[in-house]
């Protein structure tokens, strides 16, 4: 697989506290964390961090083997049930906790049509946009240095025409247009925090999300990155799909996250099913044949993925079976036993796309190697440094 766009070609020169070259020296390039981002839904890390829970520690160990980025759920009506009353604190905490494991945080969402705030509704829509607005304003800037990334806004295809039960924020999309809208909370949340990736996000990847975001650009909405959401509980999209997504969206030239992946262990849902919330079952076991066959279609995914020059980041959404529909779609089982998709993830993560090496200086102190973009722990004779390598320019690095 032609993955050497992930990796660089580095000439180092390695020297001591005094900047004497470090001549004939065995150094250990021993990688601590990936560039890439390989995402997981970290909603379980929530009732560990609040209250400290056993089994919700022995999730979020496992689940910590594999993952460097975090989607914590910032859902309005979940968020701020109560007018006034966030549950900041909570999701601070968490979010505090996995930087301080190493891992990268990304709110989801800003603004969508479901999982609104109910009370909402009893203003107009001058109003409504302008609480909306003064959301993003209080959580992007309240959480700046902790949470930098942002799905700003999320399934706009379908939210003008949204039509299973009233709602705020689709009542502000008819009223404004779909780019109308995203213009406004794009806008506000870049002002917030200028640095921050802000993410376009939806299920939708037809030519109509194609011409929402060619409108946005053309717009001058500063979108860093499109979100594809990849839901694949009626079966495996396949390499063909696959590319087909990756080749039309390329056309942006915009990164790309793929930042809700689903694929199952179990039966498929029905083909009939158009709305997959619709499917509602009371067990959806995992098995044995299913187990085989998601390890391999998962495995298929992200080799796809990570050798696509534009895509960033690969977000599984469920890490357990049972968190969405009851659908036997994490990587781990009901019984927090690890699956096979689980261990394959994690020797492709951690051991094929992973540098743990040692090299040799010449009599100059350098020496060369191959590696993986990301952070590093460089160390020789009880002496350390960290780095991240991200290109191929030489360096000089200070053991001490």
């Amino acid at each position: 697989m032609a993955v050497a766009h992930r990796q660089v070609n580095k000439r180092i020169r390695f020297v001591d506290g005094q900047g004497n070259p470090l001549a004939g020296q065995k150094v250990r390039i021993k990688q601590t964390n990936h560039e890439f981002l390989f995402g997981c839904g970290a909603f379980d890390f929530i009732p560990y961090v609040m209250k400290g829970e056993d089994k919700y520690k022995q999730l979020t160990d496992k689940w910590l083997e594999i993952f460097n980025y975090a989607t914590l759920p910032f859902y309005w009506g979940n968020f701020e049930p109560e007018e006034g009353k966030p549950n900041t604190d909570m999701l601070m905490k968490t979010a505090q906790y996995l930087v301080g494991k190493g891992v990268r945080v990304k709110g989801h969402p800003l603004c969508w049509h479901t999982v609104c705030a109910d009370w909402l509704m009893k203003y107009d829509n001058a109003t409504i946009l302008q609480k909306q607005l003064e959301r993003i304003d209080r959580e992007v800037k309240g959480f700046k240095g902790v949470i930098d990334m942002w799905d700003v806004i999320n399934e706009v295809v379908i939210m003008p025409i949204f039509d299973k039960y009233d709602n705020a924020i689709t009542r502000i999309c008819k009223e404004k247009g779909r780019v109308g809208l995203i213009k406004e909370v794009f806008e506000r949340a870049h002002a917030d925090n200028p640095d921050a990736v802000l993410l376009l996000n939806d299920f939708n990847t037809s030519i109509n999300y194609e011409i929402l975001i060619d409108g946005c650009l053309n717009a001058g909405v500063p979108i860093s990155a499109i979100g594809i959401q990849s839901h694949q509980h009626q079966g495996y999209w396949g390499k063909e799909k696959l590319l087909e997504v990756l080749d039309r969206f390329s056309g942006f030239g915009l990164p790309i996250h793929f930042t809700e992946n689903t694929l199952i262990s179990g039966d498929i849902m029905p083909a009939h099913i158009v709305d997959l919330n619709d499917w509602q079952v009371d067990k959806w076991p995992s098995t044995p044949e299913g187990e085989q066959r998601q390890s391999k279609e998962i495995e298929e995914m992200y080799r796809i993925l990570f050798e696509h020059p534009l895509v960033q980041a690969i977000t599984t959404w469920d890490f357990t079976d049972g968190a969405w529909l009851k659908a036997p779609s994490g990587y781990v089982r009901l019984d927090g036993t690890k699956k096979p998709s689980f261990e394959m993830l994690k020797k492709l993560v951690k051991e094929e796309w992973w540098t743990d090496t040692e090299v040799t200086t010449d009599e100059n102190g350098w020496a060369c190697v191959e590696a993986f973009k990301g952070d590093y722990e460089l160390s020789c004779n009880g002496t350390c440094a960290k780095e991240k390598f991200t290109d191929d320019k030489e360096m000089v690095v200070t053991l001490k």
